[in-house]
C-alpha cells in the first residue's frame, strides 16, 4: 500500500474518532441555562392572552384551548420565557346547567410552546380577567395633553395597582408609597402580594423575585369583569392543574382575548390550598 494513502486514512480514523468523542462529551453536558423545561420554579407567574373562546356550549372534551405570552417571563436562571411563545391545553369536561345549578367547564393548560419546541408543564389559576378588563388596564383613564408622552401615561392594574408609565413605579393603589414593581414597555414586573381575603399566596418558598403580571395587579386573584362566573377549583389541590370555572347562568362564556394569570406547579413540592 502507498505509504501516503495509508498515512491519509489513519489521519481520517483519528478525526473519526475524536469527532466521535465530542459528540459524546456535548450530549453529556447539562441542559442550557435557557432550556424552560428544567428552568420554571414553583411559584413561576406565566400571564396569558386566551386565543381561544371558552364556552359551555360549545366546547366539548379535548376541545384544544391555547393562549399566548403576553410579557417576557424572566427566570431566575437569566433565561427568559418569550413574550409571544404559546401555552396550549384543553378542556377536560363541560357540566351543562341543571336546575339551580349553572354550567361549569373544567380545562388544563399542559404544555409550553416556546423557540418551536413544547415543553410540559402544570399549573393553577391565580386570576382571570374579560377583555374589557383587560383594555381598560392599557388604557390611560386621562387622555395625554398637549407635548404629554402617552408611555409615560398613568394607567391602573386589574386589580388595583397603579403604573406610573413606562419606566416608572408601580405602586399599591392604596397607598402609593408602598412600591411593588416596576413597569415596563407592554406590562409590570412586580413582587406577587398575598390576598388574603382571595386565598392567594405572596412568594412561595421565599423566591420573593419580579414577576411578569402584564396588565395585573400584584395581588390579582379570582375573577374580574367577568359576572356570575367564579373560580370553582384553581387546580392547586387534587386533580392539579384541573381548573373548574362555574357560572351561576344557564351557559359559562369566556372570550377570546381575556387575559389569564397562570401559576407553574412543581410536582412534588409541598403545597397549601391556596393560589
Amino acid at each position: 500500500m502507498n505509504p501516503r494513502r495509508k498515512d491519509h486514512d489513519f489521519g481520517k480514523a483519528v478525526w473519526s474518532l475524536i469527532f466521535s468523542l465530542l459528540c459524546i462529551a456535548l450530549a453529556s453536558l447539562p441542559a442550557k441555562a435557557n432550556d424552560e423545561a428544567n428552568t420554571i420554579p414553583n411559584g413561576t407567574i406565566l400571564p396569558v392572552r386566551l386565543n381561544s373562546t371558552i364556552s359551555s356550549a360549545k366546547c366539548k372534551p379535548s376541545h384544544r384551548i391555547a393562549g399566548k405570552i403576553m410579557q417576557d417571563v424572566p427566570l431566575p436562571t437569566g433565561a427568559k420565557i418569550r413574550k409571544g411563545s404559546e401555552v396550549v391545553g384543553h378542556i377536560v369536561q363541560v357540566t351543562p346547567a341543571t336546575g339551580s345549578h349553572g354550567a361549569s367547564v373544567s380545562l388544563q393548560f399542559d404544555k409550553l410552546i416556546t423557540a418551536n419546541q413544547a415543553y410540559p408543564i402544570t399549573t393553577d389559576l391565580r386570576a382571570i380577567a374579560s377583555f374589557m378588563e383587560v383594555m381598560a388596564a392599557q388604557t390611560p383613564p386621562i387622555g395625554p395633553g398637549e407635548g404629554d408622552v402617552y408611555d409615560w401615561l398613568t394607567t391602573v392594574q386589574v386589580g388595583g395597582d397603579v403604573v406610573y408609565g413606562v419606566g416608572g413605579p408601580v405602586t399599591r393603589g392604596e397607598n402609593s408609597d408602598d412600591v411593588v414593581g416596576k413597569a415596563i414597555r407592554g406590562g409590570a414586573l412586580s413582587h406577587v402580594k398575598t390576598n388574603a381575603d382571595a386565598k392567594c399566596r405572596g412568594a412561595i418558598d421565599g423566591d420573593d423575585r419580579l414577576q411578569a403580571l402584564w396588565v395585573f395587579s400584584s395581588d390579582a386573584c379570582g375573577t374580574y369583569g367577568l359576572a356570575h362566573i367564579r373560580i370553582a377549583h384553581a387546580g392547586r389541590t387534587d386533580p392539579r392543574g384541573v381548573i373548574i370555572l362555574a357560572t351561576t347562568a344557564h351557559h359559562l362564556k369566556i372570550a377570546e382575548g381575556a387575559g389569564i394569570l397562570l401559576r407553574v406547579i412543581v410536582r412534588g413540592n409541598s403545597l397549601g390550598a391556596s393560589r
